[in-house]
């Protein structure tokens, strides 16, 4: 069994303290963690699969409709995706591309609406949302920006080649569109806005409105390798110059989709499911999870989130991909969902599966049968109550104790249980004369994860 010795000399009393206010922090790296000792460590998780919520039955859809992105929308679930289909015996495109959308109140059971807009084979009772420049990736987000005008309430970006009247060439990029309810659409620009990458990916945007910009997410290529670049704008039309993302990481591995937004809860934090594409094994996919505090350079860790077993149609050629999205589905306040395809090329249509995580699971800081301890760096709160998301198991414990860097430690009472929102208590007296001074946490456990924390 671990026996706590003397981490608190760990800490460094010339730091800086973190000043972390009253906002969650998820321990999804270890920006808070001075040092984690004995049998603790972070862990990645991995999603539970639920049941496959959207089938690609449609004519105009197929067994090669992909780039999925999911929303929430004021109580309305939104879907976009491309529709295709692809024939293997001719290695031919059995139509054209056309972006798909679907709606649910669920997040579970979908509908396709017949919307009346484009038509296909004759008819347009069909759920094609956008048919022309832009249907190979079209990604649509709200937008959150409060100074958006009311006919762009709605926005997405695509790859594009246009060739216009009087051009020599192709204008190969990223276009930009605009709708003011998410089905009627039409492009903000005539050109492209982004012009340096390699596109042909789910590449997205999005505004944070914690940084106060617009964000992109897209594909290149570096030294044949494919990879992520981003840039930001304050007007969605004129961008930055596109940079590389920066992933620690030993081996330099295709990354083809990037799937990465803002984590609701914590905003300042970003998430990423980037796909991991293996040419020379197939061309099989596998996404991963990563993390970053400043939208450029990441955490990624090497173990897929979605194997190629859960629970089955992911062994084929690009056939494992996540959506861009993360839910919080309605009755279900301890689950996050997430989405991942599965069945390309396979046969006259693919499928959309749900699958399920803890919610801030993504990863924790794990305390094994052993025994370990983390201690947090010296940090600056606010508020009056400490709550905690963790599980301990059977026969396992998870303790808590505080002190300002350099002093005496103040103990909260053991925790047992299962808790999303864990409300801690100190054994003698509270949280008076600790607020705004430098003080670090310890945490000591056994059989049990800690998923994140925040002063309330």
């Amino acid at each position: 069994m671990f026996q706590l010795l003397s981490l608190i000399g760990c800490v460094s009393l010339s730091a800086a303290p973190i000043d972390i206010g009253h906002r969650l922090e998820p321990f999804f790296d270890d920006y808070l963690i001075n040092h984690l000792d004995g049998d603790a460590g972070l862990h990645m998780h991995r999603p539970k699969p639920r049941e496959v919520v959207l089938v690609t039955g449609e004519p105009w859809e197929g067994n090669t409709s992909a780039y999925y992105t999911i929303f929430e929308d004021d109580g309305l679930y939104r879907m976009y995706y491309r529709g295709a289909h692809w024939i293997t015996e001719t290695r031919k495109a059995a139509h054209r591309e056309v972006t798909c959308y679907a709606e649910s109140k669920d997040g579970i059971h979908w509908k396709k609406p017949k919307l009346g807009l484009f038509e296909f084979n004759g008819s347009k009772a069909n759920n094609i949302v956008w048919d022309g420049l832009g249907t190979h990736c079209f990604t649509v987000f709200k937008d959150k920006n409060p100074k958006v005008k009311p006919e762009a309430r709605y926005k997405a970006i695509s790859r594009g080649r246009s060739l216009r009247k009087g051009d020599a060439k192709y204008q190969h990029g990223l276009y930009v569109y605009q709708s003011p309810d998410g089905i009627h659409w039409k492009m903000i620009k005539e050109d492209p806005v982004i012009t340096k990458g390699a596109f042909d990916s789910q590449n997205l945007a999005f505004f944070d409105p914690l940084r106060g910009h617009y964000r992109d997410y897209h594909r290149f290529f570096t030294n044949g390798v494919r990879a992520i670049m981003t840039c930001t704008s304050t007007d969605y039309v004129n961008w930055t110059e596109p940079v590389p993302v920066q992933i620690d990481e030993k081996d330099r591995e295709h990354l083809y989709t990037n799937a990465i937004q803002p984590y609701e809860r914590a905003p300042h934090v970003y998430v990423g499911f980037p796909t991991r594409y293996l040419p020379k094994q197939g061309s099989r996919v596998e996404p991963v999870f990563m993390t970053s505090r400043d939208g450029l350079n990441f955490k990624r860790w090497s173990d897929p989130v979605i194997p190629e077993s859960a629970p089955k149609g992911r062994k084929g050629n690009r056939s494992n991909y996540m959506t861009w999205g993360i839910l919080e589905l309605p009755g279900n306040d301890r689950e996050l969902s997430v989405y991942a395809t599965e069945a390309y090329y396979e046969g006259p249509d693919s499928r959309v599966r749900r699958f399920t995580y803890r919610k801030d699971g993504f990863v924790s800081v794990r305390f094994g049968e052993q025994g370990g301890a983390a201690i947090t760096k010296p940090i600056r709160f606010e508020g009056d109550d400490l709550v905690l998301n963790y599980s301990v198991g059977k026969g396992g414990s998870l303790k808590v104790s505080m002190a300002p860097v350099g002093g005496k430690r103040g103990r909260f009472k053991a925790l047992s249980g299962d808790k999303i929102r864990g409300k801690v208590s100190f054994e003698m007296g509270g949280l008076d004369g600790l607020v705004g001074k430098s003080v670090h946490l310890t945490f000591e456990g056994q059989s049990a994860h800690l998923y994140s924390m925040q002063f309330e």
